[in-house]
């Protein structure tokens, strides 16, 4: 397990990177990218060019992503746009493009594949790549990718690189943007114990929050918490869970020819959500997750027939519920409605933690769908 070398590379805020390869006169500017095609920039006789603000906008969606000047406000993806110009209506906005995002995709995985060919297809902006065989020292050989990426596409990336992915994935997040980070076993107590507890993937706000009041609050205090503390708050499964990721511990493989079975997105939110109260911001939430698993479908050359939704409420509990239809699809205006189907026969009545999409029974497509029909925002909490 010590002789792994796995790493994770991670885009540095990837959709707005993309975009100021073709506005480089708004790098160092706070921009979100989440608008409709009415705030596509207007290109003046002289070349110089109008761009929609943040506070321009009404509406109910939410931020795709954000550049690092935005986020320094506060702006981060999944937050109402609304909300967002609030923070700074003067930033700017941007439509997104998915067409131009899934192109540099195929790039830097490419240019990656070609120094470390084992690879796990994780999104659209990022991978793990298993080393451990690769002859070259870790150092040079993470400078070499993160080159390569820079030269195919003209964007950063940051890499981790640990035994493991859990511990991957935390390091690249630790030197954004542009970051470099290579962690061993051992340097779990002084680098990785210091950290939150959020900065463990999987560890959602309600968790973070639950930890939080039990006076955990950095992954270190999580290892010398009591098993039984754990157990008593959060189930057996999930407290064994809690520790080992506190100590390092993961032993999944980098599956580099996994057929996938389904793809899913979903989010676990800051505070919990009421379907009446908070129907808009929930509306906007589930629109882009279904969004999001249309791209993840096409950019994998997947279709599907069976459409499914995941919710957690307040307490815990969760429901799924799904539909079957009668022919496959990557579309997301059908993701949306098949998926608003399946939400109107569970119950609303209590707080969610939670929401999820799910698309599975899938096949490979000849060709990537592409969307037919403008996805609609249909207000389905609360009926």
């Amino acid at each position: 397990m010590e002789n792994r070398r796995i790493a994770h590379l991670d885009m540095d805020a990837f959709y707005a990177s993309v975009e100021l390869l073709r506005y480089p006169d708004l790098r160092g500017v706070p921009v979100v990218v989440g608008g409709r095609s009415v705030h596509r920039p207007i290109t003046q006789p002289d070349g110089t060019r109008i761009y929609a603000k943040l506070g321009e906008y009404s509406g109910r969606g939410v931020v795709t992503t954000s550049t690092y000047e935005a986020r320094a406000y506060g702006i981060f993806s999944a937050m109402g746009i609304m909300q967002a110009a609030r923070l700074a209506p003067d930033a700017i906005l941007l439509p997104a493009d998915f067409d131009a995002y899934r192109h540099y995709s195929h790039l830097f995985k490419q240019a990656a594949a070609s120094i470390a060919p084992q690879i796990e297809d994780r999104g659209i902006d990022e991978i793990y790549i298993d080393l451990s065989t690769h002859p070259d020292e870790t150092t040079l050989l993470a400078s070499r990718i993160k080159q390569a990426v820079h030269e195919a596409t003209g964007l950063s990336c940051s890499i981790g690189v640990a035994p493991n992915k859990l511990l991957a994935k935390i390091c690249s997040d630790l030197e954004k943007p542009d970051g470099l980070t290579i962690l061993t076993q051992a340097d779990i107590p002084k680098r990785i114990w210091p950290l939150p507890i959020r900065k463990i993937n999987g560890i959602g706000p309600k968790a973070g929050k639950k930890l939080t009041g039990l006076g955990i609050h950095t992954i270190g205090e999580l290892a010398s918490a009591e098993p039984g503390l754990l157990q008593l708050h959060f189930g057996r499964r999930y407290a064994l869970q809690l520790h080992q990721a506190a100590y390092g511990q993961d032993d999944r493989p980098v599956l580099t020819h996994q057929e996938s079975k389904s793809i899913s997105r979903e989010t676990t939110f800051e505070r919990d959500l009421h379907a009446r109260t908070d129907r808009e911001k929930l509306s906007g939430i589930f629109t882009e997750l279904c969004t999001h698993v249309a791209e993840d479908l096409q950019h994998k050359g997947y279709i599907g027939r069976t459409i499914g939704i995941k919710l957690r409420y307040a307490d815990f509990q969760t429901v799924t519920r799904d539909q079957t239809l009668p022919t496959s699809t990557a579309d997301a205006s059908i993701i949306r409605r098949t998926a608003g189907n399946c939400l109107r026969r569970v119950p609303l009545e209590q707080k969610l933690r939670l929401l999820g999409v799910r698309v599975s029974n899938l096949s490979r497509a000849d060709q990537p769908t592409e969307g037919n029909f403008p996805l609609q925002e249909e207000l389905f909490f609360y009926r």
